[in-house]
C-alpha cells in the first residue's frame, strides 16, 4: 500500500532562515500520529509540508484558524462544506441557512458545547470557544485525513480529551501537533518528536513512556541552550 505522505530529506527555509532540516517521514493510511516538541520545534512547518500531498482528502486545522469575525458560529462551521455545496446555495445560506446544513451544524455544535452560541458572531466568543468553532469547521469538511495544529490547546483537559476522541473517531488517519504528552501517549499509535527543525524520535506510542518524552524535551532544551551560547 502506497503511503499517504512521504518526505525524504526535505527542508524548509523562510527568508533564508532554515526552519526544517533533513526531514524524512512516511505516514500510512490508518495511522494516528502525534507531533511533539517545544514551541518553534518545527511542528507547524511539518504540517504545512504534508498538507499539499493530500489537500483534496484532508481537513487542515491551522493554529490560527482563519475564522471570519463578523459571521456567526453556524456560518463559520458551514464554510467547511463549501467544496461540496454549489456556489448559489452557499451564498443563499448566508441569508437563509439551508435546512439540511442547519440541522447538521446544530448537532455538531451540541457535541462541541457551542449550541447556545450558534448564531453569535465570532467577536463575542472566548478563545476556547473560537478554537472549538475552528475544530467544528474542520470536522464539517468530512474528510478521511485530519491534520491539526494544536487543536485542543485552549480548552480544559477533560474537554480536550473528549474533543480529541471525537476527531480521531471520525478520521481514519490523523497527524496532530500537541503539547500535552499524556494525550499523545493515550490516543495515538505513533509519536514523532521534533527539536530545532529536525525529527529526533519517531516511535510507536506503546514503546514510549512519559519519562522518555520528558528526556527528549530536556535534551532539546539543552541543545537550544548550547546553540544560544555559541
Amino acid at each position: 500500500m502506497n503511503p499517504l505522505f512521504s518526505l525524504q530529506n526535505q527542508g524548509m527555509s523562510i527568508d533564508g532562515q532554515p526552519i526544517l532540516r533533513d526531514i524524512s517521514v512516511t505516514i500510512k493510511r490508518g495511522e494516528k500520529v502525534a507531533l511533539l516538541g517545544a514551541s518553534g520545534a518545527g511542528k507547524t512547518s511539518l504540517l504545512r509540508l504534508l498538507y499539499p500531498q493530500q489537500a483534496e482528502h484532508a481537513a487542515l486545522l491551522p493554529q490560527h484558524g482563519g475564522l471570519v469575525e463578523l459571521l456567526s458560529v453556524y456560518q463559520n462551521i458551514f464554510m467547511g462544506a463549501l467544496d461540496r455545496v454549489a456556489t448559489p446555495a452557499a451564498l443563499w445560506n448566508l441569508v437563509r441557512p439551508l435546512p439540511e446544513h442547519r440541522r447538521a451544524v446544530q448537532q455538531l455544535c451540541v457535541e462541541l458545547g457551542l449550541e447556545e452560541k450558534l448564531w453569535h458572531s465570532l467577536d463575542q466568543l472566548s478563545g476556547g470557544q473560537r478554537q472549538r468553532v475552528t475544530l467544528g469547521r474542520a470536522l464539517y469538511r468530512c474528510k478521511d485525513i485530519f491534520l491539526g495544529d494544536e487543536p485542543v490547546s485552549a480548552v480544559d483537559p477533560l474537554q480536550a480529551q473528549l474533543l480529541l476522541e471525537r476527531v480521531l473517531e471520525q478520521h481514519p488517519t490523523a497527524v496532530v501537533s500537541l503539547h500535552n504528552r499524556h494525550l499523545a501517549l493515550t490516543y495515538f499509535n505513533r509519536i514523532v518528536v521534533m527539536s530545532n527543525g529536525r525529527i529526533v524520535a519517531d516511535q510507536p506510542a506503546h514503546s514510549l513512556t512519559q519519562t522518555d518524552l520528558d528526556r527528549f524535551y530536556q535534551e532539546a532544551s539543552q541543545e537550544a541552550d548550547t546553540a544560544t551560547s555559541l
